[in-house]
């Protein structure tokens, strides 16, 4: 009976240290596939099932090198069925060439300089600082809505909820966003 008792307390404790090794290695499963800390932004995006329609877009602005870059970054990303809800015709008519600058700003608009995951933000909003500046250079605002959830509100009010927080990345961390977010133009 005691080297059960042993072997089953060995067993809980090598399961509490795969627990363990696991929450470190921070491998989140997004859009199916899992994003690897050592990866930068884009090497871990183009693998999201969830996120093509912004792969897509972010190649289009020629953002691909930009976002490969050292950072850090905070990206909220919206999924592909955020793109979808947005007005007949719109991510259309952003993906044409002669819109490349107005793209280039919805894009810019759902990315902050430094890296601020999930405590970060709370921490900010805490503080009373509820909204940072992106890299278009508007402001996106951030507030509880609950324990665990964090809203992104845009300058029109249009409030995004993260579905998906803290994937980290070689060069920052990516938060999965429901709704797209639009700048003022």
């Amino acid at each position: 009976m005691k080297n059960v008792l042993k072997l089953a307390v060995m067993a809980f404790a090598l399961f509490c240290v795969s627990l363990s090794v696991n929450a470190q290695v921070g491998n989140v499963m997004v859009g199916g596939e899992p994003m690897l800390p050592a990866k930068n932004i884009i090497e871990n995006a183009v693998n999201s099932k969830a996120h093509t329609t912004l792969v897509a877009a972010v190649k289009a602005a020629g953002l691909v090198e930009t976002l490969q870059g050292k950072g850090p970054f905070t990206v909220f990303a919206p999924v592909n069925d955020a793109f979808e809800n947005l007005p007949a015709g719109t991510v259309e008519t952003l993906l044409k060439p002669e819109n490349k600058k107005s793209l280039t700003g919805v894009l810019t608009y759902h990315v902050v300089s430094g890296k601020y995951d999930f405590n970060a933000l709370v921490a900010l909003i805490k503080k009373g600082k509820t909204s940072l500046a992106t890299v278009n250079g508007a402001k996106l605002t951030f507030k509880m809505n609950g324990l665990h959830n964090i809203q992104v509100v845009d300058e029109s009010g249009v409030a995004a909820n993260i579905s998906t927080y803290d994937v980290y990345q070689s060069n920052g961390v990516i938060h999965a966003i429901d709704a797209v977010l639009l700048p003022k133009m």
